[in-house]
């Protein structure tokens, strides 16, 4: 009898470990969709290279995130698809092009892109489970960041990307 009361503190205290986000993680819901991701750690190597970053962006009158409220007022439901989004957008145009002469900026680069490659997939499940559904709204402030985007030439566009991603985190991190 005392063994089973064991197992069962055991099992009980395990299944809590496992609920629990990894260290520095914290939960975020987009939505319908919850994903654990460290900001924190994102934002620390961002701002490790931040000076040097927008330093290299020759266009400093265009925002391709603050365009006039790209990011304001995303209703709830809408959060999931435009942060998927985005997500995929870092990692599949951001992160490709941003390469500097520096190994340790492009090493923080790579740690940020990581960072961003687990967030994706669990988002990418989200979508792939019909939770994250995209609205008008949300995919016309995708498409609006995408113009900006693709109004430069490839590498001015990654750099200055790169340059808002403080804007991207802050949005986040106000998720309700």
């Amino acid at each position: 009898m005392k063994g089973s009361h064991l197992f069962l503190c055991l099992l009980s205290m395990s299944c809590c470990l496992n609920l629990m986000p990894a260290s520095g993680n914290k939960i975020f819901h987009f939505g319908p969709c919850r994903v654990s991701m460290s900001v924190t750690e994102i934002r620390s190597g961002f701002t490790a290279i931040k000076a040097n970053i927008q330093a290299r962006d020759p266009i400093r009158t265009l925002s391709i995130l603050s365009y006039p409220h790209s990011l304001h007022k995303v209703k709830s439901l809408d959060r999931c698809c435009i942060t998927h989004h985005l997500v995929n957008f870092y990692v599949d145009k951001v992160f490709k092009h941003c390469k500097t002469e520096d190994s340790y900026i492009n090493r923080k680069i790579s740690s940020i892109a990581n960072s961003f490659l687990s967030v994706k997939r669990k988002l990418g499940q989200c979508h792939e489970q019909n939770k994250c559904l995209c609205g008008q709204e949300s995919n016309e402030k995708f498409k609006q960041i995408l113009e900006n985007y693709e109004g430069l030439n490839v590498t001015s566009a990654a750099i200055k990307s790169l340059g808002e991603l403080d804007i991207l985190l802050d949005w986040i991190e106000k998720s309700p």
